[in-house]
């Protein structure tokens, strides 16, 4: 049975770092894309950050140049360096995998998800 495993996450102040990490596992495969999705109360989950197996990278607005996706050989493990955290990042976060595509901003995700991760950036 494939899976998403995530780790990271975490209570950090603003202007602080977090990183998250998620592996996907269960078969050989070389999964295409992998990347992240963050939903708070009450409101729709949204796009973060995606990459390739190849380092195709794709981020959300509101986290270029914050927030650096990468899969190092272009394996089956990601990781979200997030850098100058706001509250505003505050969320559950929830890995996202897809065989077929990139994980874009105005895209739709793929099928597998991960159980998500607590992130909470206050003072």
């Amino acid at each position: 049975q494939v899976e998403l495993v995530e780790s990271g996450g975490g209570s950090v102040q603003p202007g602080r770092s977090l990183t998250l990490s998620c592996t996907y596992r269960g078969d050989s495969f070389t999964i295409y894309a992998l990347g992240w999705y963050r939903q708070t109360p009450g409101k729709q989950r949204e796009f973060v950050a995606g990459a390739t197996f190849h380092n195709t990278t794709n981020y959300s607005p509101s986290v270029k140049g914050r927030f650096t996706i990468s899969r190092p050989n272009g394996g089956n493990t990601a990781h979200l360096q997030m850098n100058d955290l706001m509250p505003e990042d505050t969320a559950v976060y929830y890995c996202n995998g897809a065989y077929d595509r990139k994980l874009r901003n105005d895209g739709s995700p793929g099928p597998l998800w991960g159980k998500g991760t607590q992130v909470t950036v206050s003072t």
